[in-house]
C-alpha cells in the first residue's frame, strides 16, 4: 500500500469529493481525491450534484478545466443552484474538477491594480470584501491582480454574486496581468467583491 492509499484508508486525505450523475445525490457516483480532467472518461454523462468532504475544489463547465468555473468548498451541493449561487451564469452540470491546493484562509493576501500589467493605483488586502467600492476601490473594474498568498474567488458583482473567478497563488505564479487570465470564460474585468477560499 502506497502512502496515498494509507492516508485515504485512515480518512486523512486532504482532498475528497464525491460526484453524482443526478441531482440530490442520485444515480451513479464516484469518490475522488485528485483532479478529474473529464468525467465522461469515467462513463459518466455529467455531474449534477456533489459532496465535498475535504479541501476546496474548482468545478468546470467543460472537460480539461475549461469554461465557467465554480468554487466548491466543504459541504453539499444537491443541484446546480448550490454551486452557481447568485451567479448570472448558470450551468446545470460540471464535467471536470480539481483541488485548490494553495488555499490558506488564515494566510491569504492579494493586490488589486487599477490598470493592466500591475500598473497604476494598487490596493493590498488580506480579508473578505463583499463590496470593493464600499472599501474605497473607486471603479467597478479590476484590470490586473497579483495573488501574494492563498487562493481567492473574485465576483463580478457586490455581495459575492455574478461570474466567479478563482485566483490561486500556485497558478500563473499568482499573476493575472489582464482579465483574460482570470478564466477561460472571462468576458469583462468587472470585479466588485472578493473573498478568501475556505480550506
Amino acid at each position: 500500500m502506497n502512502p496515498q492509499q494509507e492516508m485515504e484508508q485512515r480518512g486523512q486525505c486532504k482532498w475528497r469529493i464525491t460526484v453524482f450523475e443526478e441531482e440530490y445525490f442520485q444515480g451513479k457516483s464516484c469518490e475522488f481525491t485528485m483532479e478529474c480532467q473529464n468525467i465522461l472518461d469515467r462513463d459518466f454523462r455529467k455531474i449534477r450534484s456533489i459532496k465535498v468532504e475535504n479541501g476546496p475544489w474548482i468545478g468546470y463547465e467543460y472537460p480539461e478545466f475549461q469554461g465557467q468555473q465554480f468554487v466548491l468548498e466543504k459541504g453539499d451541493y444537491p443541484c446546480y443552484q448550490a454551486w452557481s449561487g447568485n451567479s448570472s451564469y448558470r450551468t446545470e452540470h460540471l464535467l471536470s474538477f480539481r483541488p485548490i491546493k494553495c488555499a490558506n484562509h488564515s494566510d491569504s493576501k492579494v493586490t488589486l491594480y487599477e490598470c493592466e500589467d500591475f500598473q497604476g493605483r494598487k490596493f493590498e488586502m488580506c480579508d473578505d470584501y463583499p463590496s470593493l467600492q464600499a472599501m474605497g476601490w473607486c471603479s467597478k473594474e479590476v484590470p490586473s491582480i497579483k495573488v501574494n498568498s492563498g487562493a481567492w474567488v473574485a465576483y463580478q458583482f457586490p455581495g459575492y454574486r455574478g461570474y466567479q473567478y478563482i485566483l490561486e497563488r500556485d497558478r500563473r505564479q499568482g499573476e493575472f496581468r489582464n482579465y483574460n487570465e482570470y478564466s477561460t470564460q472571462a468576458h469583462t474585468n468587472q470585479i466588485q467583491s472578493i473573498r478568501r477560499i475556505q480550506h
